[in-house]
């Protein structure tokens, strides 16, 4: 007998949400909100559980694509969002999100996968959700082609682009400007490096919101104040009552690192569609 459209309802809203790499930053704070809401979870990790309690964890490198099948398939979730990083591994940041889509299209269930403003240049000045990927690294390229993979093989998934994830303290930006101002830490702060940070509170409730809607293809959700690493360097300094004027600069551009200087997404066309509001660094970051 077929299920009424009442009882289709209440079954999806009873299926868990699969979170994959719900041991990171990003990922734990996703399994604290979405088991606020009153979802059940059930999170993946690559080395070990984070200290969020989802229903489940289960352990998934998402190089092994038997694997990955296997545990969409048997959660049979509501929605999956892969938070995980695998940085310029290609194999995890590329291929392991593309074999998650084909997984996840074949149950027909929303998906979300996280991607970074890693995927452009910088050779403009702001990038909206129309702007093609034009990576400068190993990590914006893999993270460019797991874009376009997905949405190829699932264009009703979402994908969506953020910028440097900032918290009350536990992200590593901010541990690093603790450590650069108590003279622990060899480096600098750029002044040459912008970006537009959100806070992982308004990115999770941000994706959750997505999850949970019919939004699909590219969307972004930076932050909507430009500022390079030492701005927001000096701005962490400030709210943790530390002494900003000990945090050394420099310039990205006359160091070894490779990547773009200036990447501001353009996150408007986005936001306009969410009820969550991604606050400025300066908002968040007020003491």
């Amino acid at each position: 007998m077929e299920r009424s459209h009442n009882e289709s309802e209440r079954a999806d809203h009873l299926a868990p949400v699969l979170i994959i790499g719900g041991s990171g930053f990003l990922g734990s704070e996703l399994v604290r909100q979405a088991g606020a809401a009153g979802c059940t979870t059930v999170a993946t990790y690559a080395t070990e559980p984070s200290v969020a309690s989802p229903t489940a964890w289960i352990h998934l490198d998402l190089r092994d694509t038997a694997s990955l099948a296997t545990v969409v398939a048997e959660v049979n979730p509501r929605a999956v969002i892969n938070a995980s990083s695998g940085l310029d591994d290609w194999a995890v940041t590329a291929e392991g999100p593309l074999h998650l889509a084909l997984a996840t299209a074949r149950l027909g269930v929303r998906m979300v996968h996280m991607s970074s403003d890693a995927v452009f240049s910088g050779s403009q000045q702001r990038y909206d959700e129309s702007c093609k990927p034009d990576p400068v690294t190993p990590y914006g390229a893999a993270k460019a082609a797991a874009e376009s993979g997905i949405l190829a093989v699932y264009p009703e998934a979402a994908v969506a682009r953020t910028s440097l994830i900032i918290g009350d303290g536990g992200s590593a930006h901010e541990r690093l400007v603790h450590q650069l101002a108590a003279s622990t830490s060899v480096g600098a702060l750029f002044t040459d490096d912008v970006r537009c940070p959100v806070h992982v509170v308004d990115l999770a409730a941000a994706v959750l919101e997505i999850a949970f809607s019919d939004e699909a293809g590219i969307l972004h959700l930076g932050g909507p104040d430009a500022l390079s690493r030492h701005e927001l360097g000096v701005l962490i300094a400030q709210r943790d009552g530390l002494d900003a004027t000990r945090l050394p600069t420099g310039l990205r551009a006359e160091s070894s690192l490779r990547g773009a200087l200036a990447v501001c997404l353009d996150s408007r066309a986005t936001q306009q569609r969410l009820h969550t509001a991604l606050r400025g660094a300066r908002q968040f970051l007020k003491r």
